[in-house]
């Protein structure tokens, strides 16, 4: 989906999907616009999508030199893998042409803050400029703040975050459910094996931009989970 998306709508433990599980607790409000009608109304943070159909959501967090990342890139276009890129806003004000290259080839693109801080530590004021800062930055270069927040240095939101997301346009942020632990740069093999072993219909996979084991990993991940029948979309795509 490209990033012109309208955002998300949360919503209360009545109306959430049985597949969401249950919610973390926090705003449940949406802002103004509203929700695309073909997806169901998503919870204040989201871990996996739904379990009973064969897709899965390689998730990035999105800094890193802008070569190895177009070799990423390349390497899961090859293999067929839509892709949701969170990216942090200060490395695409240095290279704003990423946002152009992630979209083009068929990936969506959200938002990861502005400086890739412990925003789980940060007070409302702070949080709100974290989350902002990128937003107005993704808006400018692409017409859109896009549909996906995550927050920085922590896989589960706070109420805080939660609250200040909402604000800026995210009424859902986006957790995981399978960590591939590749920013800890083990063997590709170690990678592989904690994504493809882990996975599972639903999976949201948390990996990482700027690491070159990931790209070593990534070819053999999509053919294990190609001969599994498991298909990597983007979060939108996954969820809806």
């Amino acid at each position: 989906m490209a990033l012109g998306a309208v955002p998300l709508a949360a919503c209360d433990s009545e109306s959430r999907p049985a597949w969401v599980g249950p919610s973390r607790g926090g705003p449940t409000t949406s802002p103004a616009a509203s929700p695309s009608p073909t997806r169901a109304a998503l919870p204040p943070e989201l871990t996996h999508g739904p379990r009973d159909r064969p897709k899965v959501a390689l998730t990035f967090h999105g800094q890193g030199e802008a070569a190895q990342v177009r070799t990423l890139l390349d390497e899961m276009e090859k293999g067929g893998a839509r892709v949701t890129v969170l990216a942090v806003g200060s490395w695409l004000q240095a290279q704003p042409e990423m946002a152009r290259r992630i979209l083009h080839g068929g990936h969506e693109l959200g938002n990861h803050t502005q400086n890739h801080a412990a925003i789980a530590g940060m007070d409302a004021t702070h949080a709100y400029a974290e989350i902002n800062s990128c937003a107005e930055l993704l808006k400018k270069l692409t017409g859109s703040i896009g549909t996906w927040f995550r927050p920085s240095q922590t896989q589960y939101s706070t109420g805080t975050i939660r609250a200040q997301a909402t604000r800026v346009g995210y009424p859902t942020c986006l957790s995981y459910d399978l960590d591939s632990l590749d920013y800890t740069d083990p063997a590709a093999t170690a990678v592989e094996s904690a994504v493809a072993g882990g996975i599972q219909n639903g999976s949201i996979v948390s990996l990482h931009f700027g690491h070159a084991v990931t790209v070593a990993a990534i070819p053999q991940i999509l053919d294990r989970l190609d001969k599994r029948g498991l298909t990597p979309v983007t979060m939108t795509e996954l969820v809806s």
